[in-house]
């Protein structure tokens, strides 16, 4: 989205009137061996990971974020009125057999735009999974220019249900409850800049995906995926989060999220510039001679290279890949560890335990 707005030289406008705000917000592929269903993802531009899943019967395709920061899934439907509606797909509840309506409203707050609509019942499918009358959103109105250029259709929610509406269930609760899968887990794999080869996993791990061991953290709140940092560090001395702080483990969010001081700070030391759309930019050169900025988290470092926390724009500027928290639902002292990271990291979550497994990913 970021591209396409920059493009059209309209990202400044966007930025303005929504600063961050932290949420409030059909290949059958299965191995028969470990029981462990795999959903592909596209990488669009490093930005998003976009899946694919079917709703209804017969299934209506829609494209969807699975997204560990948010609980909730939600898609267009025919009824909705808003310009995004227009050029995504939209589900037609009489085309489905199996559509049940609940009638109840609901409003549902991202980070980046907003929708409204209401709440229905139906069957949900993604690679070789049927999660049978799954409580979900339909929109009437998303309003903004986000969801008008986001590259998906819809949002499908990962977090724990004490993030999701009230009253519902979300998907992967459900897929445990009626026994589709073996394990209370799944897991991502995001690609570096490739298109294909990011992966979603589902009742199992599949070690192929990561290098050593994982290393086993556990959940400090189960609303998000939030887990306690101890520090952030660059060449040994501590630039952030000194005496430890909090971090949100979110598939949804394509950035580093800080506190606003801190960010700063950091956008400093590296030398970034803001620019004229008000993102931070830097000569992409200086990525072979900025140091490793270092996340430690339960005793083990986790260190993002400036290849990783730098992104090449065109005619070749590079932006920085860390932003800063803004707004009233943004924790304070909180960190949003997003794709950034997660391309680095392997990562589990396992609801069995409430642990967040990480390794280096291959």
């Amino acid at each position: 989205m970021r591209e396409n707005l920059r493009e059209k030289d309209k990202l400044k406008d966007y930025l303005e009137k929504h600063p961050y705000n932290l949420a409030y917000k059909f290949v059958e592929s299965v191995d028969p061996d470990t029981g462990v269903y795999y959903e592909s993802m596209r990488n669009y531009l490093d930005l998003a990971y976009v899946g694919t899943i079917g709703i209804g019967t017969p299934p209506q395709e829609f494209k969807v974020i699975f997204d560990t920061g948010s609980s909730d899934l939600w898609v267009p439907s025919i009824y909705c009125s808003s310009p995004a509606c227009a050029n995504h797909n939209v589900f037609n509840p009489l085309l489905s057999t199996t559509f049940r309506v609940s009638g109840r409203p609901i409003h549902l707050q991202y980070g980046s735009g907003t929708m409204s609509g209401f709440l229905a019942y139906d069957t949900i499918q993604f690679e070789g999974l049927v999660d049978k009358s799954q409580a979900f959103g339909l929109s009437l109105r998303e309003p903004g220019k986000f969801m008008e250029y986001a590259v998906f259709d819809g949002i499908l929610g990962l977090a724990y249900p004490s993030l999701s509406l009230q009253g519902t269930i979300p998907i992967f609760d459900n897929l445990w409850k009626q026994g589709l899968i073996s394990q209370e887990l799944f897991a991502f794999y995001l690609s570096k800049k490739e298109e294909e080869g990011s992966v979603v996993m589902f009742g199992g791990v599949d070690h192929s995906y990561y290098k050593g061991d994982l290393n086993w953290v556990p959940v400090s709140k189960p609303f998000y995926w939030q887990l306690s940092m101890d520090s952030i560090s660059m060449n040994g001395a501590v630039i952030a989060c000194s005496g430890g702080c909090e971090a949100i483990i979110d598939t949804g969010t394509s950035l580093l999220i800080g506190p606003s001081s801190v960010i700063l700070n950091i956008q400093k030391i590296i030398n970034a510039k803001q620019s004229y759309s008000g993102e931070y930019m830097i000569d992409c050169n200086t990525i072979n001679t900025l140091p490793d900025i270092v996340f430690t988290i339960n005793g083990v470092n986790y260190p993002v290279p400036a290849s990783a926390y730098l992104q090449e724009g065109q005619e070749g500027t590079c932006y920085s890949n860390f932003d800063e928290g803004r707004g009233g639902l943004f924790i304070s002292d909180s960190w949003i560890l997003g794709d950034v990271f997660l391309r680095l990291y392997f990562t589990v979550f396992n609801r069995g335990n409430n642990t967040i497994g990480l390794a280096p990913a291959v």
